[in-house]
């Protein structure tokens, strides 16, 4: 799908500094923009800190869907600087955290389910608003923005009234912002869409941040056995101190064997961050009658396919499961997921390095490298 353009109102603009893509696989530039004024039911935030997701990373390789030029990110957390017409439950000033965008009033969002909206490729993953227009311009022409209801890889961003929860005064907005992808989509995972519980064994493959916080989802659920399958000996370390059980090398053998090794008749729930074709084949295998494998790692072609024995399936209840931001009501599971943080029962600040926002090339790189487990962006 690419864009026509309908134009920018730029009334009452603001100049903003952004990371900017201009071409596939291209480096993020950092460019200075005009973010516009905020229409009806939008906010403008100034972003103080903003997570870097691998969603943001896959998009600017130039998918169909997102024109370039554009501008990414989409686990802000800022204040509210100007509210639109017709806004309510926000003022100048107001700490808030940004996360994906729904219509509100589809069926899966009236039943409770805005992950599942019937317009999220729309509101998400195209470069404009849903009338189609951008906030964003570059030296007067119009820039692909509004990446998950906000594009928050800039110093300003216009969100809406539904994709934007209220902090309280005192939040610290740099180990909070991951919570409006990453940790809802982990942490999500476990507690709404599996809704795992005490008696439950939980097997999660990958240890980067959204894996991490399916951990700790698990060990908030109380899970009785949670083990983490990732390559990483840090990785692993980490795992175990945030709440897993076990964890396991993929290297070291088969990972259906290790874990039945530890729970002979398999998982109740097994969920990949990693999208890999052989650790999901795996999962299969790992599973407890009526166990369910959750999927969240975006593979590396697209049309990817899973393998399902089918008898299989049928003999033991199995079910295969696509998850996508957690199956979360933002405006309810965040306050959660933030009163957790502050309690210490979710320590995302032990996952989280940050980095000054000139540096978001650096921090993409040390994200790859492995060294870093969640990069989050700082502004001034």
């Amino acid at each position: 799908m690419r864009t026509q353009w309908k134009g920018t109102d730029v009334t009452e603009a603001v100049q903003a500094i952004a990371a900017v893509v201009h071409q596939p696989m291209g480096p993020f530039e950092l460019r200075t923009i005009e973010v516009a004024a905020p229409g009806a039911g939008e906010l403008r935030v100034a972003v103080k800190a903003v997570g870097i997701c691998h969603t943001d990373l896959v998009f600017a390789t130039g998918m169909a869907s997102m024109t370039l030029p554009a501008v990414f990110g989409h686990e802000g957390a800022g204040i509210v600087e100007a509210v639109g017409p017709g806004v309510e439950g926000f003022s100048v000033g107001d700490k808030v955290l940004l996360t994906f965008d729904s219509c509100g009033h589809c069926r899966r969002c009236a039943e409770g389910h805005p992950a599942y909206c019937q317009d999220f490729p729309m509101r998400n993953y195209a470069p404009v608003r849903p009338d189609g227009t951008t906030a964003l311009s570059l030296a007067g022409e119009p820039l692909g923005g509004q990446f998950f209801g906000q594009s928050s890889f800039a110093s300003h961003a216009i969100s809406r009234v539904g994709n934007t929860v209220k902090l309280p005064p005192d939040a610290d907005l740099a180990m909070l912002a991951p919570l409006g992808c990453g940790v809802q989509t982990g942490a999500g995972a476990v507690l709404r869409s599996h809704g795992a519980g005490p008696e439950d064994v939980l097997v999660v493959i990958g240890g980067g941040a959204v894996g991490l916080s399916a951990v700790m989802g698990g060990k908030i659920a109380g899970c009785r056995t949670i083990i983490l399958i990732e390559p990483r000996a840090d990785r692993r370390a980490l795992g175990l101190s945030l709440g897993a059980h076990h964890a396991i090398d993929p290297a070291a053998g088969d990972t259906a064997e290790a874990v039945r090794a530890i729970s002979p008749l398999g998982a109740d729930h097994v969920i990949d961050t990693s999208g890999h074709g052989g650790a999901l084949q795996a999962g299969l295998q790992m599973l407890a009658p009526m166990g369910t494998l959750g999927l969240i790692g975006v593979p590396a072609q697209f049309d990817a396919t899973l393998n399902l024995a089918i008898a299989q399936a049928i003999t033991f209840g199995h079910r295969v499961m696509g998850i996508i931001e957690g199956d979360s009501v933002p405006a309810d599971f965040l306050p959660q997921l933030v009163n957790w943080a502050r309690s210490g029962a979710l320590p995302v600040e032990r996952m989280v390095t940050t980095y000054p926002f000139a540096e978001i090339n650096r921090a993409i790189h040390e994200a790859h490298e492995g060294g870093t487990v969640k990069p989050v962006l700082l502004f001034d």
